[in-house]
Order: structure tokens, then C-alpha cells, then sequence
């Protein structure tokens, strides 16, 4: 882990607020020549029709899943539209992976690559083949007549399909040391994927830590503990929630060891490499701060899935997550389609992204010739 992604996600946004201003000057430049040639209601008008887009398939999202959908979407020539949100979920264009540094689990990328320039690959591949890419957040969906309806602040789409990839944001708790800057030990010891960082030089022989109580906090420290000296996993509780057979997993392993009824109050560096160093543990029992001495901290608190924005249009499960019908990325609206980890809280893997925003685009494709949707009808 280092700090190059912080670098490169100040250009990234640099880029996007060049686009957004280029966009905004030529929206005016066109609003003033209608003023000077027509009609100030004709010039309304038309400056209307510019914020309203037809499309044969809209997809909201800007990660692996999205793009991949994009490729195949575009590809196929259905001139698909995409929205990659600004800031949406408080994470920059290209999803969680923009949040990580060093991604060495994506196939082809044999010296690994940093998750920022994968996501700027993934979108230089979707505009290469046509996908019509803006920088804007949707902000709600009308799901209940087709054409469908997508909406941002600056424009609004009908899309005779939608594909839905707008992923889920990790948990992440909040105490000194635990965020992002020079004061912080995001993505320099602490991180919110065992499976995507565990592995990582800077974890290995080292002791390590996860927080969390659930199925997935017992997972990542089994996970860890081929790569970490010695695991402690932190829960607030003096009991767990994960299912039995997982909690035996995790009590039953010589190298994790459990900290009950502990938080986490602070995180600090290791004064030579820059890195996370250790924690500071409070016992909500007893008061008592001690000092642990740990490399890596890893949130395993849960997902919120990205599916406010849908606003009940879609059949969501208890957590939130889009449901899609078993082997397909097909919703409870026919028409509208899921993919990536909006729909999938077991996996949550770029690459497994990847291949249902595949699936998606193909379903896509597959319900648009079904409806006799002709190239050149909603574009």
C-alpha cells in the first residue's frame, strides 16, 4: 500500500470538474446563440429537449460490473448511456477500487496495478467502443412504465433497459488514525477487504486485526491467518453472531486469538514506515486502555448496498441487496437488470463483478430483441 492512489484521485477528480465545467460552458454557449435566434419560449423549449435523452439501455454505476456491462453493451451497438455519479456514496468515479491501492487478484495484471488506473482502464475500454460516459449522480428512477426513467439534477433518460450496478460501500468505523490524509492509516494498514489486501507484502509475518462478529469477520480472519503471525479479532460483545459452524472455525484456529468486549479508540503508526504501527483497545467492561501492537486492521462490519436512489421500485432482500432471479441478473421489473455487488453480498470481488455486468449486458441485449427494439428507436 502507498500513497500514489491519493495522487491519482486528486487528478481523477481534477478531470472530472474540467469535465463537468467543459459541459457547462458549452450548455451555456448553446443557450446563448438560441437566445440571440429564437424566440426566448423556443429557446426554453429547446434547451429542454438538450436535458432529455433517449437511450436502448441505461447503466448506473462506474465499476468493474458497469463497465464490463458497457463493453459488451456497446459493442453489440446498442449505444448505451452511463452514468458514473459524482461523488455518489462520497466515493469518486470507479467505485471501491478507486479506494484501494495495490490490486493484485485481477486477472492479466501479473505485477499487480493500482486500483485507481484499473478503473480509468475500465473506462477508457467502455468510451473506445462508444459508450456515451457522464460524470452525474441519479438520483431517482421510474420503474413503472417503459420507456423507463432515469434522472440526475442536469438531465433526464428514457431507456427501453436499465442495467443497475452501483455496487455497495464497505463499513467503516470512525476513530483518530482510521481515515484517509497524513493523519490516517487508510490503505496504509487499514483496510475493508481481507480477500482484496490480506496478501499484501506489508501484512506478512505480521500481527493483524479484524473487527467485526459476524460470518464475514470470522471468514477474513481464517483468511488472514495464512498470511498474518497472529490474528486478534476485536467485537464489542462478549458473544459473536456469526453462525456456530463459523465462530468454531475461528475459536477452534491456534492463530486467532478474540478480544472480547473491546473497541477499537485509536490508531497509530509505526514511527519508521508510515504504516499502522498498533491500536489503542478500550474494554467497555472494565475502562481499560491497552496498547496492541498490530501491521493491518481490517473492518469486516458489513456492506450498505447503493439502492436508496430506487426507492422501493425494486424487490430488494433484508440487507438491501437488488434481487435477481437465480442464473440471471433479471429484477422483480422486467426490463431492469442487476449486476455487480448491488445484488451480490457473497462474493464482492471485482472480477466476479466483472462477469455478472458480462451477464447483464447479455440479458440486456437478449430482452431488447424480444421487445423488437430496432437500432435507431430510442437513440
Amino acid at each position: 500500500m502507498n500513497r500514489c492512489p491519493n495522487i491519482s484521485s486528486l487528478l481523477r477528480k481534477a478531470r472530472h470538474f474540467i469535465g463537468l465545467a467543459t459541459t457547462a460552458t458549452a450548455t451555456a454557449t448553446a443557450a446563448a446563440t438560441l437566445s440571440t435566434s429564437t424566440p426566448s419560449k423556443s429557446a426554453a423549449s429547446a434547451m429542454d429537449d438538450l436535458k432529455t435523452l433517449k437511450t436502448r439501455l441505461c447503466i448506473i454505476g462506474s465499476g468493474p460490473a458497469a463497465h464490463t456491462a458497457a463493453i459488451y453493451a456497446a459493442r453489440a451497438e446498442l449505444k448505451p448511456i452511463l452514468f458514473e455519479g459524482w461523488m455518489a456514496n462520497d466515493i469518486a468515479p470507479g467505485g471501491q477500487l478507486t479506494t484501494t491501492s495495490d490490486v493484485e487478484n485481477f486477472p492479466g495484471f501479473p505485477e499487480g496495478i493500482l486500483g485507481m488506473e484499473l478503473t480509468d482502464r475500465f473506462r477508457a475500454q467502455s468510451a473506445r467502443f462508444g459508450t456515451e460516459i457522464f460524470t452525474e449522480t441519479v438520483t431517482k428512477v421510474d420503474f413503472s412504465s417503459s420507456p423507463f426513467q432515469v434522472f440526475t439534477d442536469a438531465k433526464t433518460v428514457l431507456a427501453d433497459a436499465v442495467i443497475v450496478s452501483t455496487g455497495a460501500v464497505a463499513k467503516r468505523l470512525n476513530f483518530p488514525g482510521s481515515g484517509e490524509g497524513p493523519n490516517g492509516f487508510w490503505n496504509r494498514g487499514i483496510s475493508a477487504c481481507a480477500v482484496c489486501d490480506g496478501a499484501a507484502p506489508i501484512f506478512r509475518n505480521r500481527p493483524l486485526v479484524v473487527i467485526g462478529g459476524g460470518d464475514s469477520a470470522m471468514e477474513e480472519a481464517n483468511f488472514l491467518t495464512k498470511y498474518g503471525s497472529r490474528v486478534y479479532i476485536i467485537h464489542r460483545r462478549d458473544s459473536f453472531r456469526a453462525s456456530k459452524i463459523m465462530q468454531s472455525r475461528a475459536l477452534s484456529n491456534p492463530k486467532i486469538e478474540v478480544v472480547w468486549n473491546s473497541v477499537v479508540m485509536e490508531a497509530y503508526g509505526d514511527g519508521e514506515r508510515g504504516v499502522l504501527g498498533g491500536l489503542k483497545v478500550k474494554n467497555v467492561v472494565s475502562g481499560e486502555v491497552s496498547d496492541l501492537k498490530v501491521s493491518g486492521l481490517f473492518f469486516a462490519i458489513g456492506h450498505e448496498p447503493a439502492t436508496k436512489f430506487l426507492d422501493g421500485q425494486l424487490e430488494l432482500d433484508s440487507d438491501g441487496y437488488v434481487v435477481t432471479k437465480p442464473g440471471t441478473t433479471q429484477t422483480s421489473v422486467r426490463g431492469v437488470f442487476a449486476a455487480g455487488d448491488v445484488q451480490d453480498k457473497k462474493y464482492r470481488q471485482a472480477v466476479t463483478a466483472a462477469g455478472t455486468g458480462c451477464m447483464a449486458a447479455l440479458d440486456a441485449e437478449h430482452y431488447l430483441q424480444e421487445i423488437g427494439s430496432q437500432q435507431g428507436k430510442s437513440d
